[in-house]
């Protein structure tokens, strides 16, 4: 039997990570109380990995998504864009989130300690209880000595940019969409071995972009070609990334899945638009298995596009551009 511990080690194994697919939802079916009536609702019958139901994201705003065995080390809230209701996600094991975070961003970017790391996350730091913030604070600790969040003077920040380029300082800028505008419009500058990761989210302060239009922009903003994506949302602990606008890939433990649009419970064709469904076994003590509101595009090599979301759902802060 796989035990937990070992999702972060099945290292691009398609037999051991369906294997792990089917103990997480054994374990959810027997743990919790919320997923297993879901389940029991639809009626469905579940003989393999893909029969299993996922649970659609909104029950995060409305329900306490835990096993029952689960005490609650911390919550991370989503953004109240819009002044709507903020989705909750309790979190038995903080550590399963930052082997999750720390290892995927390593293994994308190599060592944490190698980078300068900047934030440029004002309405994530505004509002507190954000797990990107979470994330991305505990990476500004294990990067260079100069790391850190920029908030009250953003203007100030191209030149500590520059200078540290000018050292040969290999420099990331975290940011979400419309502050990494913001500075852009200052420029233009010409900082072309800076690396740039947008989380997403224009969260009503500018017109939503499509991605290409808003890399495009980055790129001309800032004079670099290393722009990234970040995908990721409160009710996840695992991130694909996005390397120079290529598509977003998973870590080992989370696998993309499109459905059609028009039937919740039947896959789409490769490369038709369809809901993203999720199944991210870090979050093995709430529910791996989420259907997100986001519309997306999978690829022969297991690679997919973010594309959208559909007409229902909230503007969502990380990551979520209109189609």
């Amino acid at each position: 039997m796989l035990g937990v511990e070992d999702i972060f080690s099945l290292k691009g194994n398609d037999s051991a990570f369906e294997k792990a697919v089917w103990e997480a939802y054994t374990y959810q079916m027997e743990h919790n109380e919320l997923y297993r009536s879901f389940v029991q609702t639809l009626n469905q019958e579940v003989k393999s990995p893909l029969d299993i139901p996922f649970l659609p994201i909104s029950f995060f705003k409305t329900h306490d998504v835990v096993t029952h065995q689960s005490s609650v080390a911390k919550t991370f809230l989503s953004s109240a864009t819009g002044g709507g209701e903020r989705s909750k996600h309790h979190i038995h094991r903080l550590e399963f989130y930052e082997k999750s975070f720390l290892s995927t961003f390593e293994d994308r970017f190599g060592q944490t300690e190698n980078w300068t790391l900047l934030a440029l996350l004002p309405s994530y730091l505004e509002q507190g209880d954000s797990s990107l913030i979470y994330m991305v604070d505990h990476l500004i600790k294990k990067a260079r000595p100069e790391s850190s969040f920029w908030l009250n003077k953003p203007d100030e920040l191209p030149k500590k940019i520059e200078s540290m380029l000018n050292r040969g300082e290999k420099v990331m800028l975290f940011g979400v969409s419309y502050a990494l505008l913001d500075l852009a419009d200052l420029g233009p500058f010409q900082f072309e071995s800076l690396h740039i990761m947008e989380t997403g989210g224009m969260k009503g302060r500018k017109k939503e972009m499509i991605r290409t239009e808003l890399h495009d922009a980055l790129q001309e903003g800032f004079g670099t070609k290393k722009i990234h994506s970040e995908y990721g949302m409160t009710e996840l602990l695992s991130q694909a990334y996005s390397i120079d606008g290529s598509y977003f890939s998973c870590p080992d433990w989370m696998k993309v899945f499109i459905r059609e649009t028009d039937d919740p419970f039947s896959y789409a064709k490769e490369g038709s638009v369809g809901g993203v469904n999720v199944i991210d076994l870090a979050n093995w003590y709430s529910c791996p298995f989420i259907a997100t509101d986001d519309l997306g595009r999978m690829h022969e090599d297991g690679s997919f596009e973010i594309l959208g979301r559909f007409d229902h759902s909230d503007v969502r802060g990380c990551n979520l551009l209109v189609l």
